[in-house]
């Protein structure tokens, strides 16, 4: 068998897909509430400390595993500016999972949640699984939201809850898993029907193509001619 001129190249239609499921997760909440901070953070493991504003969406995906699965995660990031808000809306449809964030230190942000809950409720198909995050919990001399108040909020609409820091990292993982741990859980119930177009999750994964998924554009190898 001859070797490939280009070394690496082999592996490539197999690696990036060693895992059991694709979920999309959509990141909603008012600007400046720290959501591309909080993606930067889960899938850089580093902190943006001048996060510019994000225009339209921006997007991340990191592999974690859940119950021995392997499951990766599409993130789309979205803006907060209500100019941007048709725009957004779109990408609401077939998410298995939506973080819903607001900054602990701004009520005004806190007091929107009704608002962005209302969207996601309507845009999103019934078992999309909804988790609010406080961000920027390191700076408590600032708070301006209780918790036990954003833990009877979530409560009272079905929420999963915590709060979290971008900055400092804390609970940041824990936001994403839980959720991924929840759609996974309603998988295994059957409560969430895989076929269906608007589930936000694909299974098993295959790359007829040059190990390229149709529905997920792959980044051009310079150089790479497999």
């Amino acid at each position: 068998m001859m070797a490939s001129p280009y070394p690496g190249c082999a592996t490539m239609a197999t690696a990036p897909y060693n895992y059991s499921y694709i979920f999309k997760y959509i990141i909603i909440g008012d600007m400046g509430v720290g959501k591309s901070c909080l993606l930067h953070q889960f899938t850089e493991k580093k902190f943006m400390a001048d996060c510019p504003h994000t225009i339209g969406v921006e997007f991340g995906t990191r592999i974690i595993e859940v119950s021995g699965q392997k499951i990766k995660l599409q993130i789309w990031d979205t803006a907060g500016q209500e100019r941007f808000r048709a725009v957004t809306r779109s990408y609401y449809r077939g998410a298995a999972g939506a973080l819903m964030v607001y900054d602990i230190t701004r009520r005004s942000t806190y007091n929107h949640l009704s608002s962005w809950l209302t969207d996601a409720r309507n845009l999103t198909n019934p078992n999309t699984v909804i988790i609010l995050i406080g961000n920027k919990a390191d700076l408590e001399a600032q708070r301006d939201v209780t918790y036990e108040e954003a833990k009877q909020f979530a409560e009272e609409n079905g929420l999963l809850f915590l709060e979290a820091s971008a900055k400092t990292g804390e609970n940041v993982e824990d936001a994403f898993l839980e959720a991924a741990k929840k759609i996974y859980q309603n998988i295994q119930d059957g409560s969430l029907d895989l076929n269906a177009a608007e589930s936000g999750v694909q299974h098993k994964p295959s790359a007829p193509q040059g190990g390229r998924l149709t529905s997920e554009p792959q980044p051009q190898r310079e150089g790479c001619g497999c």
